[in-house]
């Protein structure tokens, strides 16, 4: 029986022996190793692991930057991250974004974190925000979005907004809006930003991935704004009555690697 056995083992294919037995990688040189070995190659030269509470998987260059959970991620998974690099086709990237995002990674069990607040003397243009967010859901949402926490960020130099959803640790929903870009832009434009992190809270709701792919799109469009990941925006306007839905603007794109 054991001599007919040696047999059958020597006649197989070796990669079927390999099929499933593969070591989950410890570290991120053994990441990278695997990642190759299902057809990454050599366009990725290093591979740093994470803990962004965010951001699962971006790359720059020949670097890729992936979330320390994915370690233990499947062989699917990891062919979804060798063609999220790998792909210049946008439906395909999309369809690697959403496998990616299906696997639950492993979060170590923590205190919530310390939130953020706005400034005492910004507390009018968060309340603002407040009153705006309530008009828009009304409005393009039928009233079906929850009511979020809004804060006006002082730290936020280059982005607009944004949206960050419900953490494991317990740390709830919020939209927050740059101080910066409310002064240099005008409530015309921080009102477009809003309505823009809406639409990821609308996504987030409905069980959507939070992306700026086709339901971010699809959505953007219905409720009238640039549905784009990044927009330049021109300087601020003398604000009558207050903010208004936006009737052109001028549009800069750029490659978003997050949510």
């Amino acid at each position: 029986m054991f001599s007919t056995l040696n047999r059958l083992l020597r006649r197989r294919n070796p990669h079927q022996l390999e099929l499933g037995f593969h070591a989950v990688p410890t570290n991120g040189v053994e990441l990278l190793a695997r990642l190759r070995e299902l057809g990454m190659g050599n366009a990725i030269q290093t591979l740093r692991l994470t803990r962004n509470r965010m951001v699962m998987v971006s790359f720059s260059g020949h670097e890729l930057r992936i979330h320390e959970g994915y370690l233990s991620a499947p062989e699917s998974v990891l062919r979804a991250v060798v063609s999220f690099v790998r792909s210049r086709s946008r439906a395909e990237r999309a369809r690697a974004r959403a496998q990616i995002v299906s696997f639950q990674i492993e979060r170590p069990k923590s205190s919530r974190r310390r939130l953020p607040r706005t400034a005492a003397a910004d507390e009018s243009m968060a309340q603002e925000l407040r009153q705006w967010h309530e008009q828009y859901n009304e409005r393009y949402f039928g009233g079906a979005l929850q009511p979020v926490p809004i804060r006006v960020s002082r730290r936020m130099r280059t982005r607009l907004g944004h949206y960050t959803a419900r953490s494991s640790a317990g740390d709830p929903p919020e939209i927050a809006i740059s101080r910066s870009h409310i002064q240099r832009h005008g409530w015309e434009e921080a009102c477009h930003t809003l309505l823009h992190e809406m639409v990821h809270q609308w996504q987030d709701e409905h069980g959507h991935p939070i992306d700026h792919g086709s339901t971010f799109r699809a959505m953007a469009r219905e409720v009238g704004i640039t549905p784009l990941a990044r927009r330049a925006v021109p300087a601020a306007k003398q604000c009558g009555s207050g903010p208004r839905k936006p009737d052109s603007l001028t549009i800069g794109l750029r490659a978003a690697r997050q949510q």
